[in-house]
């Protein structure tokens, strides 16, 4: 009978998967185990090199995500794909001491604990084999903000390797936030009752092959999925990051507009509505701007699990966005300088014709640009 899945999250860890899957097969002697690679459809074919070793080893599963990408839900699907009993989480590239699972599955199953997990800065740990101080530095100050913010009282609630029952992780699977940061601290943060943890120091390794594909998408995400939290979840996260961007952009637009009218505005005095005539001009020339600005910043953040690659594919998603976002800024522009007309300061009138615009600008693009017909 089945009693331990180890779930692995890849993305272009091809030259990993057969040292992981022989390095789990001397981890795991004694135990019944599957091991679940979910792959976000890494193009150097980790899958199909996962697929190769699973038509020998009965023991292999792949899960190969389409059009999405994240470590937190491919952690989640993967969980919530087997039927063993107890779940694990971690990396694929060897940095995660796969020793000591069995530790951590005699923790889990001795009724005395809820979650074990591997900590890089408990007593006894170690990161020199890392190499990257700037590394240990950062993941610290995160954790720091973490338990501030989520009240979660671990030494390394970052730590993406862990293992649970999977029924705890099922109760509570529809309530993950799933984006946005370690999938530990989402489920330590979304449980009702407080879980018994217990704690391992990890010597936390050098990868086996390749690079590290961590990039700046990492820290937003992980606000963002603290952000989540604080708020109750009373806002979906990608309107969070659409928002978040849209208040970045409103910045600009105003920075642009506050120019327009300040170096051109003298210029528009024979204008039969002098001020009316050089706002218009600057709100367009801001709200072309800020358009970019979003889609630039929108591509790289709040859709970068859809990230647009490419001088063609990126091409065609700015005029789609621009095309989507046409009619938005027709009554972006069209209502503030109504609010002029009756006398409302310049910048409250800009700002009411960016909110009426953002609900319309987000729900088009998500469909349009990085959706379904993207």
């Amino acid at each position: 009978m089945l009693q331990l899945a180890v779930i692995l999250p890849t993305f272009n860890e091809r030259k990993n998967i057969a040292l992981m899957v022989e390095r789990l097969d001397a981890a795991l002697a004694g135990l019944r185990w599957e091991a679940i690679f979910v792959d976000d459809n890494s193009p150097d074919g980790t899958a199909d090199e996962a697929r190769r070793i699973a038509r020998d080893d009965p023991r292999i599963r792949v899960i190969e995500r389409i059009g999405r990408r994240g470590l937190a839900s491919a952690a989640i699907e993967g969980m919530c794909a087997s039927a063993a009993p107890v779940v694990a989480v971690m990396d694929a590239d060897g940095q995660h001491d796969e020793t000591l699972l069995p530790q951590m599955y005699a923790a889990v199953t001795s009724g005395e604990y809820d979650v074990a997990y591997a900590s890089r800065f408990a007593e006894g740990a170690s990161t020199e084999a890392w190499g990257r101080p700037d590394r240990v530095k950062a993941s610290g100050f995160a954790n720091a903000i973490a338990r501030r913010v989520t009240g979660v009282d671990l030494s390394d609630p970052m730590s993406g390797f862990f293992m649970l029952r999977a029924e705890t992780l099922r109760a509570d699977a529809h309530r993950l936030s799933g984006v946005g940061f370690k999938i530990l601290l989402d489920i330590l943060a979304t449980v009702d009752r407080p879980l018994r943890v217990k704690e391992f120091p990890l010597n936390f390794a050098a990868r086996m092959e390749g690079e590290s594909k961590l990039d700046r998408t990492v820290v937003f995400e992980f606000l963002v999925g603290l952000y989540d939290k604080w708020l109750g979840r009373i806002i979906p996260t990608r309107f969070a990051l659409f928002g978040t961007v849209g208040a970045l952009g409103a910045i600009v637009h105003l920075t642009v507009l506050s120019a327009v009218l300040h170096l051109f505005g003298a210029q528009f005095q024979v204008s039969h509505y002098p001020k009316e005539a050089a706002f218009i001009v600057g709100q367009t020339l801001a709200s072309l701007t800020a358009m970019t600005f979003n889609f630039v910043l929108n591509n790289e953040l709040t859709y970068s699990d859809k990230r647009l690659r490419g001088f063609g594919p990126y091409l065609r998603g700015w005029l789609k966005f621009a095309a989507t976002c046409a009619f938005g800024m027709l009554a972006n522009i069209g209502v503030s300088t109504a609010l002029i007309r009756i006398g409302v300061h310049t910048y409250p009138a800009a700002i009411a014709g960016i909110i009426l615009a953002s609900v319309w600008n987000f729900a088009l693009s998500s469909k349009f640009v990085w959706g379904k017909y993207g």
